[in-house]
């Protein structure tokens, strides 16, 4: 069988690759001509992602990389993986499926089935991306050519997060769309979950989401109150997850990000409008989520203040810019807010990933383009009025930090466990 995967980032690439190991000859559609040259020259450009398993694919003959959408008419079946952004006015922008939708449409054959992966509002398969591909191709969907959805469940960073074992929920424009869709993904992963409509599995993505961003909501707001009180969160969470039943342990931060959890939920609340609904529990979640960095930025004013010192002068030093433990994607990441933050106090700004090496552009973040991680040794970071832990990566040396570092705000409970000097780490 021949498929072809548009969008070969953090869900388009695994996926490829899992397929590629199922019998399945993959054609990786992206219009980013460096990733097409490192696949076909076996690299990989994801930090979670081996460059042998690209060779392997790539040399077997099971995976090859091109930006030719032409070549659409080789294949049977074409899975939609791109970005779902919001606008700068915080509403969806899902120009990236309807160009790729445009761009496949004149390709198509009759008979072939297209799935999209890419998150979303209920009715962008069916009214959105569906009106492009037959404007586009001349036929019609759940007739000449096969239409499904089918949201991606990828945890990066997650060393039990395998594409084949994480079931898979498909929803078909028809009942035959639907068992198209069930017959290509059933060659690659082990568990399938069919239901009614494309819409039903665009809601069970949003839900899924939406109940991460709204409890981790909770556990941001319990922080600031159980501080106030002086209770420590960390230790109160550890206690109530030994329940076994009921409880469901999440972690604070100092904000959201990635590409899921501070904009899915979104998705729901401008598409709720239409039909006159309000989303209270999401747009309370998001203002809450959206408030930790500043929370952040004034415990840390409050700690400098302690060592008789001013934002405005200060060294500060951002541990971590992706958004997550253990991988190299900084999108959505809070610590550009925190960077942010503390440029506008005046504080004079660096930080320290080992997997981020240098800033690339974003859309926005545009200033920060260029700068490079610091190095990370004893006399960069006693030059530092502060470190603030943003991102917890087991690769950091934490002990190495409490014996360099003069002061400490620490957002994610890294320093827990190591032996540090009295007044030196303040909880965030």
């Amino acid at each position: 069988m021949n498929i072809a995967i548009v969008g070969l980032g953090y869900v388009g690439l695994p996926l490829s690759l899992q397929f590629a190991r199922s019998d399945t000859t993959v054609l990786g559609l992206d219009v980013d001509e460096a990733k097409v040259k490192a696949i076909n020259a076996g690299r990989s450009y994801i930090k979670h992602i081996e460059a042998a398993s690209i060779a392997k694919a790539v040399s077997g003959g099971g995976f090859s990389a091109s930006t030719d959408f032409s070549r659409i008419k080789e294949v049977e079946a074409v899975i939609i993986c791109v970005p779902t952004p919001l606008n700068k006015n915080r509403e969806p922008d899902i120009s990236y499926i309807l160009n790729t939708g445009r761009s496949l449409a004149p390709h198509l054959r009759k008979g072939t089935l297209v799935v999209l992966e890419s998150t979303t509002y209920p009715g962008t398969t069916d009214e959105d991306l569906r009106g492009v591909l037959e404007a586009g191709s001349g036929m019609k969907a759940g007739v000449d050519f096969h239409l499904a959805f089918s949201p991606e469940r990828e945890d990066p960073g997650n060393p039990e997060s395998k594409v084949a074992v994480i079931p898979k929920v498909i929803g078909g424009f028809t009942p035959a769309c639907l068992e198209r869709a069930k017959a290509l993904y059933g060659r690659a992963i082990k568990t399938l979950v069919p239901v009614s409509s494309c819409r039903v599995a665009e809601a069970t993505k949003l839900t899924e989401n939406i109940f991460r961003s709204v409890n981790i909501a909770l556990v941001n707001e319990l922080k600031v109150v159980y501080s106030a009180m002086g209770i420590d969160v960390w230790e109160v969470i550890e206690a109530a997850r030994t329940k076994p039943f009921g409880f469901m342990p999440f972690y604070p931060g100092p904000g959201l990000g990635g590409h899921c959890i501070p904009i899915d939920p979104f998705y729901l609340t401008w598409k709720a409008r239409e039909y006159e609904q309000n989303t209270r529990f999401i747009e309370l979640a998001g203002e809450i989520n959206t408030a930790m960095p500043n929370y952040v930025v004034n415990q840390a004013a409050a700690a400098l203040n302690a060592a008789r010192k001013s934002v405005n002068g200060s060294k500060v030093l951002i541990l971590g810019l992706a958004y997550k433990a253990d991988v190299d994607d900084d999108r959505e990441s809070p610590s550009y807010v925190l960077m942010n933050l503390f440029k506008e106090r005046g504080a004079e700004v660096s930080y320290h990933d080992p997997y981020v090496p240098v800033i690339k552009p974003t859309r926005e973040h545009p200033h920060w383009a260029g700068m490079k991680s610091v190095a990370w040794d004893a006399p960069t970071l006693r030059a530092f009025d502060l470190v603030v832990i943003a991102t917890r990566h087991k690769s950091v040396n934490y002990n190495e930090l409490a014996k360099w570092a003069s002061c400490i705000v620490d957002t994610r409970n890294a320093m827990a466990s190591i032996k540090t000097r009295t007044g030196q780490v303040f909880k965030a």
